[in-house]
């Protein structure tokens, strides 16, 4: 049988923190490493107004992302990594490859894949607490500025980039109000204590444009009573849910275990699961997924080295 015909040693898909660092750790290896990207390299974490987490000196997730870019531009300057800017839609492993399909039916084949496509924003139409018109659109509450928030705010989900706006925006003096049901309460730690928020425990809402402007919104708390609120500015915090590609094994929340995938592709980030979504886990497990394929010298030999 014809060996195949290899595109890259490593097809990363994703080019976020841990796609970057799993096309780095690559590089070092002296493999090498191909990016698929739909969008712009870090493009989630502009997003992000302040970060405290990250050790490194970063401050505000548009920094770091500047940053990521600039190590993958100096891979491919000195031919160490390839990028395409093209949006993945299935991944497949085989004994000898890993095989990506793009959305323009171009086919990648590789040593093994990364996949690190992280999650998607979830719309009020995702939940099932939410009765909303077809084509509500609710502005993310990462984008608002303190200055564009007008009247009575309310904010749809208690998801953690609540916390990182408020930190974002220290300065800020605006009461949030906020719709939390019971699958966010514990997500609200964080912000307990800071006095611009304000908790609305909740088990339904409906949301109906007002005559007015602005919005209706017809509250049923955990306890079963009905409130109804009439509010100038509405914001989705809804959370987020993963952006798994065909042919991932996914398990009953949708994220893609890395145990149960095919032996050739590996799953880093933000995608692996729900509950360690964050910058410095989803680096460090991109930087493992290559060495999973670096030292898996018995399936690969040789570590998979050319």
């Amino acid at each position: 049988m014809t060996p195949p015909s290899y595109d890259a040693d490593v097809l990363v898909v994703g080019a976020g923190p841990a796609g970057v660092a799993a096309a780095m750790m690559a590089a070092s290896l002296k493999l090498h490493p191909l990016v698929v990207e739909a969008e712009q390299v870090g493009s989630k974490l502009h997003m992000i107004g302040a970060l405290e987490n990250v050790a490194g000196g970063w401050t505000a997730g548009p920094q770091l992302a500047e940053a990521l870019r600039s190590d993958l531009m100096r891979l491919q300057k000195t031919d160490r990594c390839s990028m395409v800017q093209a949006r993945a839609v299935s991944v497949h492993g085989h004994d000898d490859r890993a095989e990506l399909i793009l959305s323009d039916e171009r086919l990648l084949i590789g040593r093994t894949a990364v996949v690190a496509t992280g999650v998607a924003s979830l719309t009020p139409a995702d939940m099932p607490w939410v009765t909303a018109p077809p084509e509500l659109v609710t502005p993310p509450l990462w984008r608002a500025a303190p200055e564009s928030l007008s009247g009575y705010t309310y904010v749809l989900g208690a998801d953690r980039p609540l916390g990182t706006w408020l930190r974002a925006h220290p300065d800020a003096t605006k009461v949030l109000h906020v719709l939390c049901p019971p699958a966010d309460q514990y997500k609200t730690a964080e912000v307990a204590d800071d006095e611009r928020v304000r908790i609305v425990p909740v088990s339904h809402v409906a949301v109906q444009p007002d005559r007015g402007g602005g919005w209706r919104l017809n509250v049923t708390d955990q306890e079963g009573t009905q409130k109804t609120y009439v509010v100038n500015t509405l914001l989705n915090n809804l959370g987020a849910k993963p952006a798994a590609l065909e042919g991932l094994v996914e398990g009953s929340d949708g994220y893609c275990p890395p145990g149960h995938q095919h032996p050739r592709i590996h799953v880093a980030g933000d995608l692996r699961a729900s509950r360690y979504q964050r910058i410095v886990t989803a680096q460090g497990s991109g930087a493992e997924a290559v060495l999973a394929y670096y030292y898996d010298t018995t399936l690969f030999g040789a570590g998979g080295r050319r």
